[in-house]
């Protein structure tokens, strides 16, 4: 059976993984979205929650359609990646591929107080050294995959985000946090190094200097002190329903929205590629990535618009 997801905004369209080829619809206001981060909610959840039961993708209707909001919910487990996790991660995944009318993507956690807790180490602890190795390559292979989806990204940290959890905040393109968020990649205390991307994706987004401080100390920021080092893009003080950081994601995916779905997809491309190589390099992906939105109708759409001092209306052709 569908499991009952409470969002914040306007009605949603809710999946449950362990059911995507049923394609089970459920529909709830905001009115039923206030009770997601009441405790006796999350431990009624706690005691009833099914494997199948750990992750959603919701398509959002009205003003907000084309913004998809992927939503942890592992409560017992504060949403420590385990395998069946990652599967359901992977399965919204190829949902939101295929989906050409969602053009932007929120990833956030129903779990109070909690992003994600990184990689589940008690799950490990009964892995042999073998499928610690395959678990791990498949972790990586989802953050890889969730970093390479063509849409723009967003995640919201309303809660702690250490580890792999700021691993998979780091794959997304922007990142929104809450004042009391800690956020940090603490593996060296562990005797160990991020394993899911972040000693590469992190120098990339605040520079190798920065990024070494942070993984050499297991230093565990505020959401204030993860904007100052430019871990995050905007930082909220958090708020009683305790979903700040996501309230401020979906402004931003809101600002995002209205922008042609092509563009957003060239302009993503166009900049991860060229950050990876030097700048004439990197002007010749521009060039190509824009020669691909020229025959578009999107474009013809915002000459039209702007000539005629009228809001366009994209189509993603």
């Amino acid at each position: 059976m569908a499991a009952t997801f409470r969002f914040m905004g306007s009605p949603i369209k809710s999946i449950a993984f362990g059911f995507r080829n049923a394609g089970t619809m459920i529909r709830q206001t905001a009115a039923t979205a206030t009770k997601s981060y009441s405790s006796s909610s999350s431990t009624s959840q706690q005691q009833e929650q099914s494997p199948d039961d750990e992750f959603s993708l919701s398509l959002l209707d009205g003003d907000q359609e084309g913004i998809a909001v992927m939503s942890m919910r592992r409560f017992r487990y504060k949403n420590a990646m385990g395998r069946n996790l990652i599967k359901k991660f992977l399965d919204s995944m190829e949902e939101v591929k295929f989906n050409s009318k969602i053009r932007v993507v929120v990833l956030r956690s129903e779990v109070p107080g909690v992003f994600c807790a990184g990689a589940d180490l008690k799950e490990r602890l009964t892995m042999s050294p073998q499928e610690v190795g395959a678990f791990l390559a498949k972790l990586r292979h989802s953050v890889s995959e969730f970093h390479n989806l063509p849409i723009p990204t967003i995640a919201a940290l309303d809660g702690s985000a250490l580890g792999g959890g700021l691993e998979l905040a780091l794959a997304c393109d922007l990142r929104t946090a809450a004042s009391n968020a800690k956020i940090g990649l603490v593996e060296t205390g562990l005797a160990i190094i991020p394993g899911g991307g972040g000693t590469q994706r992190l120098p990339r987004i605040i520079g190798p200097s920065k990024a070494k401080e942070l993984i050499f100390t297991s230093r565990v920021m505020d959401g204030w002190q993860a904007l100052e080092m430019g871990v995050v893009n905007h930082c909220v003080e958090q708020n009683d329903g305790g979903d700040a950081a996501y309230q401020r994601a979906m402004k931003l995916a809101e600002e995002i929205l209205p922008n042609g779905p092509i563009a957003l997809r060239m302009a993503k491309a166009a900049i991860n590629r060229g950050v990876e190589v030097e700048l004439e390099s990197g002007m010749r992906f521009e060039e190509a990535y824009y020669a691909q939105v020229i025959p578009t109708k999107d474009r013809m759409e915002g000459l039209l618009a702007f000539k005629e001092k009228r809001k366009p209306k994209y189509n993603g052709h």
